[in-house]
């Protein structure tokens, strides 16, 4: 390999012994973006594409959390007529085409299955940065042609790219006609998780865990191993689970992030967990088998070997250059594999479990293994105006000038105003409300009396640009309460205040009986009869106060339910 210069972009090219392939990658990716946009890097993608059609030689894009880059495979004069063309289609996106695209993009989310790991980057990160892979692409419809110019003219630049060519040379008449502009850093991955290591409970039959590990030969080597491990544990020794595998994915920050998992039957579910935990307990207590650790680095020292050949390495380093991370040359990355210990691994194995993050197969805890539980509700809820649930007894809507609560019970789910992601909007009123720690609520005035009024200010205070416009839903498809559930609630609302009134106005008259003696026997002649009027007079006093409030409180409840019962 080599590192070359065109038209100012830097690149890496080097021979092949496979079909000539090259690739044009830019330092932009989902991470970058918000919520409430969510999608605009892979839309700028698949405009860019658009003009090239059904072509002789393959081409494709490919957008991750971190990059963007075309890369495409055939002749010299294909592959200089593919990287020109996408140079000039980033130039003059064919915006005629942008809804077109959207609707294309809204078909092949439908048709994927959302992986496991998108619901590891939602528990670990938030809605924000690298957490939106868990997330649909909602910002779709909002995205016009100047944001996507914008947003072109911020990161496809000259600056922000680096070219690879898996070739003996540059193709002839090869240019690269990019805007000038500077690199973009990647940005800092947040973390939605007070204390690591942590767990959630997952709805599937899988175990999955991942953990942030420093980027490095051995973190790849130990990824490997414990792939290994638990399938020799898992499969073949207990016979628990089918599938068995493992993940190392290396990001610009000089971090990478390991994610292993393992299936499991229903009946088994409980086994499996604890069997994984178990292996990932050997690894950390130093229970490393050597001929794993020799295996591994054989397989990866081969498997290096032959992508140098092909060029398989190229992407890769095209990826360190344009995000500022230098090129790897072979025979370092050779060594510092061949000198990977079962010691180095045991310490990496204890730095993946203290920010490690656990997915529990079938809703089950994982207390008992000293990991936290991940947050699922928020610390406190806002202070303003309730709203009462229709269907739910005790459930309130809070709507304050600092954001939105739903309390239930000891339940509290919190979007504050300067934290909202995302806010998707529908023309009836309903609001559904993303914070950026991934917390959720949904506010719809068919569920929450008197809720109605309260939009207005809520979209007052939400910014203009995590606000999400949807289309018109159909009355028929309006959330409502169940009738059960809502005469249950109303019946709630009014039978405590009844109750109160019945027990308290009796009372309220006791005590002011009470009083009313003392009135009589406070002349006695009999100093102890005075004293003891004395008492009884301040006690039904203090007692006849009290009731009172206990009355005026239930009237203001039973005022509540019947507003309720309007709403």
């Amino acid at each position: 390999m080599r590192r070359i210069e065109i038209d100012g972009i830097p690149a890496m090219v080097g021979p092949t012994t496979g079909p000539m392939h090259a690739g044009l990658a830019f330092r932009v990716g989902q991470a970058d973006e918000t919520l409430a946009r969510r999608g605009i890097t892979h839309l700028v993608e698949h405009l860019a594409l658009h003009t090239f059609g059904v072509a002789d030689h393959h081409y494709n894009g490919t957008t991750t959390p971190e990059f963007t880059y075309f890369h495409t495979q055939g002749t010299a004069d294909e592959i200089a007529a593919f990287l020109a063309g996408v140079c000039r289609s980033l130039r003059d996106l064919p915006m005629h085409r942008l809804d077109v695209e959207k609707e294309l993009l809204r078909t092949e989310r439908n048709g994927r299955q959302g992986g496991l790991g998108d619901s590891m980057a939602l528990w670990r990160h938030g809605a924000r940065d690298y957490g939106l892979t868990g997330y649909p692409e909602w910002g779709l419809p909002a995205i016009g042609p100047e944001e996507l110019r914008a947003w072109v003219a911020t990161y496809f630049t000259r600056g922000n790219a680096a070219l690879w060519i898996a070739a003996d040379d540059v193709p002839a008449g090869l240019t690269l006609d990019l805007p000038d502009g500077p690199s973009r850093p990647a940005p800092r991955p947040s973390s939605a998780l007070p204390r690591t290591p942590a767990w959630f409970p997952g709805s599937s039959g899988t175990v999955v865990w991942d953990a942030v590990v420093p980027r490095q030969p051995a973190s790849g080597v130990f990824t490997a191993v414990l792939e290994r491990s638990l399938m020799r544990s898992l499969r073949q020794e207990q016979g628990l689970s089918y599938s068995v595998n493992t993940d190392y994915d290396p990001r610009t920050d000089g971090t990478a992030l390991i994610t292993a998992a393992a299936d499991s039957l229903p009946e088994k579910r409980g086994a499996v967990l604890g069997g994984f935990l178990d292996v990932l307990a050997a690894l950390r207590f130093g229970q490393v088998d050597e001929k794993d650790v020799a295996t591994v680095i054989g397989h990866r020292v081969d498997e290096l070997s032959q992508a140098e050949e092909r060029g398989g390495r190229l992407p890769g380093q095209a990826l360190n250059l344009v995000s500022g991370r230098p090129v790897e040359a072979l025979e370092q990355i050779l060594a510092e594999i061949r000198a990977v210990t079962p010691e180095r691994l045991t310490e990496i194995a204890g730095q993946a479990w203290s920010t490690g993050l656990l997915m529990t197969p079938g809703g089950r805890s994982a207390d008992w293994a000293g990991l936290a539980a991940a947050p699922t509700g928020s610390h406190a809820a806002v202070q303003g105006h309730a709203h009462p649930s229709l269907e739910s007894k005790g459930a309130r809507l809070v709507v304050g000038n600092d954001g939105v609560s739903i309390i239930e019970d000891t339940d509290v789910a919190t979007v504050r105003f300067d934290q909202v992601s995302a806010m998707l909007a529908w023309p009836d009123g309903g609001r559904f409300l993303i914070g950026a720690d991934g917390i959720t609520l949904r506010v719809e005035p068919t569920l929450y009396g008197g809720s109605a009024a309260a939009i207005p200010h809520l979209d007052a205070r939400v910014p203009a640009a995590a606000r999400v416009n949807q289309p018109p839903r159909s009355p028929d498809n309006l959330p409502r309460p169940e009738p059960q559930a809502q005469a249950k609630a109303r019946t709630g609302r009014s039978t405590g205040p009844i109750i109160m009134l019945a027990v308290f106005i009796p009372l309220m008259l006791v005590s002011c009986l009470l009083g009313s003696v003392s009135l009589i026997t406070m002349n006695d002649p009999d100093p102890d009869v005075r004293s003891g009027s004395v008492f009884l007079l301040i006690f039904g006093l203090a007692l006849t106060v009290g009731f009172g409030f206990g009355i005026v409180a239930a009237i203001r409840r039973l005022r509540a339910a019947r507003q309720a019962r309007r709403s």
